[in-house]
Formats: structure tokens, sequence, C-alpha cells
């Protein structure tokens, strides 16, 4: 998978942990294990239920504050 590639994806929740969301890709089955440590923003299974699509969006994209 090139890097790029992630954003054109959607993904379904397999898990989620205190700081960690594991995602399965629908198209390619590629799984992904995000880490939020660094952002100390605590995940939840509330936001975050498994078996709910999600897709990620580039953040380089995003306009900078």
């Amino acid at each position: 998978m090139n890097p790029g590639e992630i954003f054109d994806e959607t993904y379904r929740v397999l898990a989620v942990e205190d700081q960690t969301l594991i995602l399965q890709g629908v198209q390619s089955g590629d799984v992904l294990t995000l880490n939020s440590a660094l952002s100390g923003i605590p995940l939840s299974q509330e936001e975050f239920p498994v078996g709910q699509l999600v897709a990620l969006s580039d953040p380089s994209t995003n306009p900078l504050n």
C-alpha cells in the first residue's frame, strides 16, 4: 500500500483500547493500528463502536492554525 492510499479506503473498527484504534480496510483487508498516545486524547468504544465504518483524512491537507 502506498502512503496516500490509506486515505482512499473505508475502514471498519475491529477494536478500541485506551489509546489504540485497530481498523481493517473494507476493500483491501489491510489492518491498521492507530495510536493516539502522542495526542493525549483517549479513545473510547462510545466514540468508535466495533463494526463502525470510518474514513481517514490526510492531515497534510488540513489548514494550519
